[in-house]
């Protein structure tokens, strides 16, 4: 495996940090990840290793406001700027690596994205996949945050406050929760902007489940205390026929950081062969 570095220029004048993985030899695919909430990519180089030795490259981009990217933390000027990040960064890789299948990979708030870019933009890929997608939160968050969200959204769409997550929750392997509380690129802000466009997206996109486009690996910790594992099946259920849905039995919210994640990279690179 080999590793560069490069960076993405957004269209409103931004530098997102781009990591691209991939095989020694020549990659079968690439694998196009957005990661999730206060993340950065360079937490997901393990599923790199997985991936590149199976055939696949992996390629990231830490999205604005988060890792080494550009931006206020945990904002965005609106949902379409956080898909137009996603469309450009599949332009980049589409010209690095020509004619190779690209597969969109999103984790928890990545997760939403993914889903929605493929409902909203309908790209020419060869799959998805959505691990823990953020369409409803698994808790009932305080009211008066939620209140105050939607209020500064409309007048001061970029007040922060903290995301408050639960960082105990992310894995049941203590060393991943202490190696993220110790990590000086994650951070737990979120704008009002930000939290409402994914609040409002993931409902919208679970109402629109039935029109999924393309091939998805729909996968969830069933005690995930962060995201809704039960709105991933109420999407399945809508998506049908199109959705390869996997649930893991009392696993937490990041299924690839979990004891046991081995088991998911041989699903994912079973799941990816089958659809190239």
């Amino acid at each position: 495996m080999h590793s560069v570095e490069r960076n993405l220029r957004t269209r409103d004048g931004l530098n997102l940090f781009v990591q691209e993985w991939a095989p020694d030899s020549k990659p079968r695919a690439v694998v196009c990840l957005v990661h999730g909430h206060g993340e950065h990519v360079g937490r997901y180089a393990h599923v790199a290793e997985a991936l590149t030795a199976a055939g696949f490259a992996l390629h990231g981009f830490d999205q604005r406001g988060h890792g080494r990217s550009e931006g206020a933390r945990g904002h965005t000027p609106s949902y379409d700027a956080l898909l137009d990040d996603i469309e450009d960064f599949l332009a980049q890789v589409a010209e690095n690596q020509p004619n190779l299948p690209r597969f969109l990979y999103g984790h928890s708030m990545g997760g939403n994205l993914v889903i929605n870019y493929a409902l909203r933009r309908r790209p020419s890929l060869a799959g998805v996949i959505a691990t823990g997608p953020w369409l409803r939160l698994a808790f009932e968050p305080p009211r008066l945050k939620v209140t105050l969200g939607m209020a500064m959204n409309r007048i001061l769409p970029g007040f922060t406050q903290t995301s408050g997550l639960e960082t105990a929750a992310l894995s049941r392997d203590p060393d991943v929760v202490r190696a993220y509380e110790n990590d000086p690129l994650v951070h737990d802000k979120i704008s009002a902007r930000l939290f409402v466009s994914m609040y409002e997206s993931g409902l919208w996109a679970l109402e629109h489940a039935a029109e999924f486009p393309l091939p998805l690996l729909l996968m969830h910790g069933t005690a995930d205390r962060l995201t809704s594992a039960q709105a991933s099946e109420e999407f399945a259920r809508r998506a049908d026929e199109r959705v390869t849905l996997r649930l893991w039995e009392g696993w937490y919210h990041e299924i690839h950081n979990e004891p046991e994640k081995e088991e998911v990279f041989q699903v994912m690179v079973a799941w990816l062969s089958e659809h190239l």
